[in-house]
């Protein structure tokens, strides 16, 4: 469970900004789109959050602030060598942020313990990197490392609360990897329900083009989840009788007639042998025959991206997952958006206490019937170039009051200001 993830001189983020997912004490829609931590003296959190602002103000960053930090903890120890490079992403239109670190933090609770882990790239060197853990309510250091620029060495702290070889792990931590990495590749126990909430529990959909249908249609090879996607599919309106799935063996005759023939023998090296899966939407005719099968690519733009969501999107919610999503709405209709985020206020449907981040422009979102106030944030540029992130509640709305009217009329900033083109 997300409580506060922050990122500070990364990409548009110069200074640091932070999303928090713990209420407010406001009691709307309290037991709907908010739940009682699993930990003590913690407030109700979230279950889900949107984040508004102009195009080329940072939203996306934001994603990828916290993708490259699940990227990082997961890789940096196992897909890189001593002396490579880390694709750490200063900001850059400041000649001081540009040689400095950037520095990420989460958070969370796992395995009913609340943990706070953060670390500090550049491009050649971890800088820093630290963890506090709550397993008694009380904060306990686990360990800490920060690098010295004049002996060039890391300085080391472990807690007494730490066990295990730490000595072994310290010295076989590289300069550009994390400790945590390191010593979960050594078998330590005790910092894997820390590894596990990044490998297990946070999963993030950028625009870098990780949405794919493969784990849907994977899903769709299980009869019982097949139920559960055409459920959920027909659930959003879109009259699908069946999910058909057909397997046949590779074969370049497959490939287009126009595609180059080195690009033909490659893609044929890589998939001799091996069976493909074609999938197929079974939609009732009009004049009651049979089924007509419609191919993944001939389905519009709006069933793929859901049938695409559909997998993942249960399995989150079946398994109390952190989601965050840039561009939810991209290719879905408002009332879509406001289907697959009521699975996360449900309940019912969101029984594991899932959570959801997600970036849009689609203000039909800003509904005090559908939203907390505290699950509001805005992200805009400010006279530096750089991102702000802050919440609605910034500006203390009263409530009922109409958000989206006041989001559209400037009220709470985060909006492009187009200027008149002539020619």
């Amino acid at each position: 469970m997300l409580i506060e993830f922050s990122a500070t001189n990364y990409r548009s983020f110069l200074t640091t900004q932070s999303l928090a997912l713990a209420a407010n004490t406001a009691t709307e829609l309290q037991e709907e789109n908010s739940f009682v931590s699993p930990v003590s003296n913690l407030p109700r959190l979230l279950r889900s959050s949107v984040v508004y602002g102009p195009n080329a103000a940072g939203k996306s960053n934001l994603i990828q602030a916290i993708a490259f930090m699940k990227r990082f903890v997961l890789s940096s120890a196992k897909e890189s060598q001593e002396g490579e490079k880390i694709d750490a992403a200063p900001f850059l239109f400041n000649r001081q942020s540009s040689l400095n670190s950037s520095e990420f933090e989460v958070l969370f609770i796992q395995d009913g313990i609340r943990y706070q882990y953060g670390f500090a790239v550049n491009s050649k060197k971890v800088t820093g990197e630290w963890l506090f853990a709550y397993p008694e309510g009380r904060s306990q250091k686990w360990f800490e490392r920060n690098y010295d620029p004049e002996t060039q060495k890391d300085i080391w702290y472990f807690g007494p609360k730490f066990t295990g070889r730490r000595k072994v792990w310290q010295e076989a931590t590289r300069s550009n990897a994390l400790f945590l990495s390191t010593a979960i590749q050594l078998n330590n126990e005790q910092l894997k329900p820390l590894f596990n909430w990044f490998d297990h529990k946070l999963h993030v959909i950028d625009q870098g083009g990780n949405l794919h249908p493969g784990f849907s249609t994977s899903e769709c090879e299980k009869e019982e989840k097949k139920k559960k996607i055409l459920k959920f599919m027909n659930a959003a309106d879109l009259s699908i009788t069946d999910i058909f799935l057909e397997k046949k063996e590779f074969s370049t005759k497959d490939l287009p007639a126009e595609m180059p023939q080195n690009i033909k023998e490659e893609i044929s090296k890589e998939l001799d042998g091996k069976k493909l899966t074609s999938l197929f939407f079974m939609h009732p005719s009009s004049d009651k025959g049979e089924d007509v099968a419609l191919e993944f690519e001939e389905e519009s733009a709006g069933t793929r991206k859901l049938f695409t969501l559909a997998g993942l999107w249960l399995d989150v919610l079946d398994n109390g997952l952190v989601l965050f999503v840039d561009e939810l709405d991209t290719s879905l209709h408002p009332h879509l958006v406001r289907f697959l985020l009521n699975l996360f206020h449900n309940p019912e449907t969101n029984r594991h206490n899932a959570q959801l981040v997600f970036t849009t422009h689609d203000t039909t979102v800003l509904d005090q019937t559908l939203m907390r106030r505290d699950q509001v944030w805005f992200i805009e540029k400010d006279a530096e170039n750089a991102t702000r992130l802050y919440p609605l509640s910034d500006y203390k709305p009263r409530k009922g009051e109409a958000l989206q009217k006041g989001y559209l009329y400037g009220r709470y900033g985060a909006l492009p200001f187009p200027g008149e083109l002539r020619f």
